[in-house]
């Protein structure tokens, strides 16, 4: 288990990479606030792409997950790695990030279903790990940024991506599936279109989308909104409040696997939507006010992230779980694009308040479709 979560940290260093130094290359680039965004928005775009053709392939459960895992982490480390050395605006920017987002579609949920091999009566527990490294993952360019500071860009995406080549020397070396694995399925391109027929499949997913609504853009824009207060402190800050993340999926796997998914994923969202709105009404308040809202926003609103795969695992087929779960982040990360770019458009015409108070939508969705699912599942 700790082989996989630390291949996945690594490895998803790269995500976020660009967005850390945001600000940075604006500045030197000349980018606009179209143009920032889409250095987060390229790279959700390129996931959604990447596990669209995964998905309809089959690719998670037909191929060798570690091959597939290392190949993938070493190709997204490579294109982040381009943009330091050979980008010079958004014009190839852009492509190589949405290159980094197609291919992390080989990381992600091929290291969830590779834990689900491992792990049964923990599952939960087993794939909050993995998401938990993720979390860490996404947090490290923020740290990196602290520590080399803000104007080494390019020692920042040169570091993500050496971090994600280390990854998939794990991958290739260590990772293997575990004993719950099933065999390798025949192709089936519908498989992933009839995961939407199936009532528990579609009420897990649509607490997913809720979730989703909310984490990426939080993930994307409470750290820029931080460094307009103070650069390096709001670095450090955003590295707390996301990394805050990885306790938190820990937590909410080993509750959910003793009491239930959908009443600790509902319980989750009430927290963190919550929290979106609290900050809204706190931007002019005391600082550290502001800070403890924003580690507990951090803690909460990745903890339930796990228990929507964890809960599609165990609703279909074993040997498809690979599809499924790249079905649902498909899904998740197509939402995304809408909020990562609803949130500069909206603090650029009403500020930053309403901008997080609009992120609470997601989570009062995804709270009523998981308490439909627990009125209906006790897991």
């Amino acid at each position: 288990m700790l082989a996989i979560a630390a291949a996945e940290f690594l490895a998803m260093g790269v995500w976020f990479s660009a967005s850390a130094v945001a600000p940075q290359l604006a500045a030197e680039w000349g980018l606009d606030e179209a143009q920032r965004a889409w250095l987060t928005m390229s790279v959700q775009l390129g996931f959604a792409a990447g596990t669209l053709l995964s998905a309809l392939l089959n690719l998670a459960d037909r191929l060798p997950s570690r091959w597939l895992f290392a190949g993938s982490a070493l190709l997204a480390g490579g294109a982040t790695f381009a943009i330091a050395e050979f980008a010079r605006g958004a014009g190839l920017a852009l492509p190589l990030r949405f290159l980094t987002g197609f291919f992390l579609a080989g990381v992600y949920p091929v290291g969830m279903r590779i834990m689900a091999t491992w792990a049964k009566e923990n599952r939960g527990f087993g794939i909050g790990l993995v998401v938990g490294a993720l979390t860490l993952g996404t947090a490290a360019p923020h740290l990196l940024r602290y520590v080399l500071g803000a104007r080494d860009w390019r020692g920042i995406l040169v570091q993500a991506s050496m971090m994600a080549a280390l990854g998939a020397l794990i991958a290739a070396v260590l990772l293997r599936d575990g004993p719950y694995a099933a065999g390798r399925p025949r192709f089936e391109w519908r498989y992933a279109f009839d995961l939407f027929r199936r009532r528990k499949v579609l009420l897990a997913n649509l607490g997913y989308l809720g979730h989703m609504w909310e984490l990426y853009a939080m993930w994307a824009w409470l750290p820029v909104y931080l460094g307009t207060r103070d650069p390096q402190r709001g670095a450090m800050l955003a590295f707390v409040s996301i990394a805050a993340g990885f306790v938190g999926c820990l937590w909410a796997g080993q509750i959910a696997d003793r009491y239930g998914r959908p009443s600790v994923t509902a319980a989750c969202m009430v927290v963190s939507g919550s929290c979106a709105v609290l900050i809204a009404l706190s931007l002019g308040g005391p600082e550290w006010w502001l800070a403890f809202l924003c580690v507990v926003w951090g803690f909460s609103v990745v903890a339930d992230s796990a228990q929507f795969s964890a809960c599609v695992t165990e609703f279909c087929e074993p040997e498809h779980a690979g599809t499924a779960l790249t079905v649902q982040t498909c899904l998740g990360f197509l939402l995304t694009l809408a909020t990562v770019r609803l949130m500069p458009f909206m603090e650029g015409r009403y500020g930053w308040a309403p901008a997080f108070a609009v992120l609470a939508l997601g989570p009062a969705l995804g709270t009523w479709a998981m308490l439909r699912l627990r009125s209906g599942n006790s897991r």
